[in-house]
């Protein structure tokens, strides 16, 4: 007896595989002024949770913002801050100057908004008037008869100390002279002879002249010996004199001008009363006094930091201003797109010194977009942080400390190429991450402090709930590209086909992309399309155009592999039946299009233990999901087959012709299907094809990618010839998800080709294998002459062919007596 024929199982119809949109009417409540923002629509949560982070001030409410590509982040941010930060913001200027006590730890200044680049100015004008004005007090009467005063009385005593001793040594034939041996004349102790001099080395000579006796040589031996050290003592005296004398005058020139100098920077006090001008000025004071000569012109005061380099020594009194907020307006939004050490928290400039080496001063500070975003929102992507050396770590530091130092990166390369250690700057700047959920949780699970310095997560959903709000706000949002790009009009049937199409980039008819870049592509593209015909209004079918062209420019895989398949060089069939083999559909895809083709998958099966052999993963091409589907294959036919027989049966299976990594769980139902087909040792219909997982209890399980797997199989089979009983089965679940092209809604339309939905795996086995599947009874056995009666039968046999068999009589006698011997 024939096995029971399947009842007959209906397709879907055309209206189930697209959405129709009736956007007429929207017109009317469009406003021109009306401006919206893409990332702003359908992103509720994210805005909300922005909202929050933005508006907490307490330290730790950082914002992280995920989502994919495409969906406004960035655009939404902005949005969000302008939106909500204050108009005033109480922002600072800050700048450092020269420390003179300890030069390489410049010091920090700061000062309301504005304020300053005014103090720089100010301070440019007063170095400027005492460095005119210093020279004038330094010549006045007063000043010059004080100091002629002083001269004249170091001079005297100077004269009183040498003559006091030159009259010593004339009373013993000795005078004072100046030695000639050296470049720089010393003063010398001569012997007086006959009104000419000589030295102590000349003695010979005067013996020879008989000038003087070996007596009286000898006796001018011990007195020249005495003055000599008297002599010592002398200058010593005279070099204190001295010092004393420029003592004394330094004295009397910081006496003299200490009132302007003072008078000029209490001047410069008096306008600046903040914190820390007052001592900074006072140092400014002391070392103005102290260095004079270089305010007087008479010389350089500080040594040069090396040969033959020109050092402005009133560098030393400049204000640099690292930052100026005089032209912000409300808080701070920087967004960085070159996230460098240097660009983010500031560097400093270093001078070669002309002989290899570097060094630097505080007019090399130079600001990063940290601190020019201070008590504002700096805007970062997270995956630059962590790419760029160093920036993540000091970020971190600075994030959980609110302090900045500006530093050199050359630590980071073992490089000590300045010693400068700046104060510190107080930081309240927020910082903005984008990134993706990957990042999120490898930060959050593996990187110490990162829950602690990024309290808010801010996540941009990829699609949006299909309503009449966010319908209005879509086509407001189609209006505002047109007339921002100056792009054609859109006619009706255009602004449906844009619906359809955000509807299918979110792969739900009851949602729309957010998406909202690839909505903007295919407008600019569809433009092009629509001016390249001459039209006066972009269409559906320019639309259309643009979609399609974008996939051609990125399927050149999908063409080989339809190619292929046309020659045969990959094996698909699309007409006839075969037991174990099946058309399994896979997506493929560079990120920007995807597109579906065909697969074959085989099964075949022998007696064995009821092991299942994935192939893919014995050849390490399966990926996890994969595996996983293929153990729940494995729970399946234990279920329905393994609780009265033993599964006296191994099987394998494989991807015919698949030698990339293969993953996901959605062939499941083919994989079954082909596995039964070879257990029942019933044919599958080749012309269709099946997409779907399953559980363990055979309930078919929607899957992804479901419209690009359609029209890749009909792409196929209209490549090969329609029989109008092609088609493909997919999950009762995918339905909503259904938005195919033109062309395949017109093919089911006119019975060309046939999309089932199933719910379990049962009513696929019915379709494919065209009999009934059957049910349990009561007996705990299948109903015969259907799919599971025959596997159920099947496995019977195989099972009694693995059984042993029972030994006869006689040689159980045998068995016996040799037991007992």
């Amino acid at each position: 007896m024939g096995l029971k024929r399947a009842r007959k199982y209906n397709s879907l119809k055309a209206e189930d595989l697209t959405l129709n949109y009736d956007v007429e009417g929207l017109d009317a409540g469009f406003e021109e002024e009306y401006i919206p923002e893409e990332g702003i629509i359908g992103q509720e949560k994210a805005i909300k949770a922005l909202t929050v982070g933005i508006e907490i001030k307490s330290p730790g409410y950082n914002i992280f913002v995920t989502g994919l590509s495409g969906t406004g982040k960035l655009s939404t941010i902005k949005k969000v801050l302008e939106s909500i930060t204050p108009l005033e913001s109480e922002l600072s200027d800050y700048a450092y100057v020269n420390n003179f006590n300890d030069e390489d730890r410049p010091i920090l200044l700061e000062f309301p908004t504005g304020k300053g680049a005014a103090f720089k100015k100010d301070m440019e004008l007063a170095i400027k008037f005492l460095r005119e004005n210093i020279p004038q007090y330094l010549e006045n009467q007063q000043y010059l008869d004080k100091r002629k005063r002083l001269v004249d009385s170091y001079g005297n005593s100077q004269q009183k100390l040498y003559m006091q001793f030159e009259d010593k040594l004339q009373s013993d034939g000795f005078t004072l002279g100046q030695s000639q041996s050296t470049e720089t004349p010393q003063p010398e102790i001569l012997i007086e002879k006959n009104k000419k001099l000589y030295y102590i080395q000349q003695l010979d000579d005067l013996l020879g002249e008989k000038l003087i006796d070996k007596k009286e040589a000898i006796k001018l031996t011990k007195k020249y010996s005495s003055y000599k050290q008297e002599l010592q003592i002398v200058l010593r005296k005279g070099i204190k004199l001295s010092q004393e004398f420029q003592l004394r005058l330094t004295d009397l020139e910081k006496e003299h001008t200490s009132t302007l100098v003072m008078a000029t920077l209490d001047e410069v006090n008096f306008r600046y009363q903040y914190p820390k001008i007052a001592e900074y000025l006072q140092m400014v004071a002391e070392d103005v006094l102290n260095n004079l000569d270089v305010f007087a012109e008479r010389k350089d005061a500080r040594e040069n930091p090396a040969p033959g380099i020109v050092v402005d020594y009133l560098k030393a009194y400049e204000v640099n201003v690292i930052l100026d907020n005089s032209e912000t307006k409300g808080a701070p939004v920087f967004i960085e797109t070159y996230p460098t050490y240097n660009n983010i928290f500031g560097t400093i400039d270093k001078m070669s010194d002309g002989n290899g080496g570097w060094y630097s001063d505080f007019s090399k500070i130079k600001a990063g977009s940290l601190l020019r975003a201070n008590n504002g929102y700096l805007i970062l992507r997270a995956i630059d942080s962590f790419n760029e050396p160093g920036v993540w770590k000091t970020l971190k530091r600075v994030l959980l400390y609110g302090s900045l130092e500006i530093q050199d990166p050359g630590t980071y390369y073992q490089i000590a190429t300045s010693m400068l250690k700046p104060e510190p700057i107080k930081i309240n700047t927020k910082i903005i991450f984008i990134g993706n959920n990957e990042v999120y949780n490898m930060l959050s699970n593996y990187e110490d402090d990162f829950n602690k310095i990024f309290k808010i997560k801010a996540e941009f959903d990829y699609e949006m709930n299909r309503n009449d709000r966010t319908i209005i706000e879509f086509y407001h949002f189609i209006k505002y590209i047109c007339k921002k790009e100056s792009l054609l009009n859109f006619d009706i049937s255009a602004i449906e086909k844009l619906f359809q199409y955000s509807a299918r980039y979110a792969g739900n008819k009851n949602k729309l992309t957010t998406r909202f870049a690839y909505i903007i592509d295919l407008m600019l593209e569809a433009d092009f399309w629509a001016k390249n015909d001459g039209a006066a209004e972009v269409s559906a079918k320019h639309i259309q155009e643009a979609y399609n062209t974008t996939n051609e420019r990125h399927g050149l895989g999908n063409y080989k592999m339809t190619e292929m398949m046309k020659k045969g060089l990959i094996l698909i069939d699309t007409k006839g039946s075969r037991a174990g083999q099946i058309n399994g559909l896979a997506v493929y895809g560079d990120g920007i299009t995807s597109y579906g083709k065909p697969t074959r998958i085989t099964a075949s099966v022998s007696i064995g233990s009821g092991n299942i052999i994935n192939v893919e993963r014995e050849s390490g091409l399966s990926g996890s999901s994969h595996n996983k589907g293929v153990l729940i294959i494995s729970g399946f036919i234990r279920e329905m087959f393994g609780k009265t027989i033993p599964l006296s049966f191994n099987a394998s299976l494989v991807f015919e012709q698949g030698y990339g990594m293969i993953d996901g769980d959605s062939a499941s139902i083919a994989e079954i299907a082909a596995l039964l087909s070879c257990l029942a040792e019933i044919p599958i219909n080749q012309q269709i094809a099946v997409t779907g997982s399953v559980n363990q209890k055979g309930d078919a399980q929607p899957i992804g990618g479901v419209n690009e797997k359609i029209e890749g199989f009909y792409d196929i089979c209209k490549s090969m010839g329609l029989t109008g009983k092609q088609g493909v089965i997919i999950p009762f679940q995918n339905v909503e998800d259904l938005l195919l092209k033109d062309e395949v809604v017109e093919a089911v339309k006119l019975k060309q080709f046939h999309i089932y939905a199933v719910t379990h795996v049962s009513e696929a086995l019915e379709i494919l294998l065209g009999y009934k599947a059957g049910e349990r009874l009561k007996t705990g056995k299948y109903e015969k002459d259907t799919i599971f009666g025959k596997v159920e039968e099947n496995l019977c046999k195989m099972h009694r062919v693995l059984r042993p068999r029972p030994a006869s009589t006689k040689q159980s006698k045998e068995k016996k007596v040799t037991k007992t011997e």
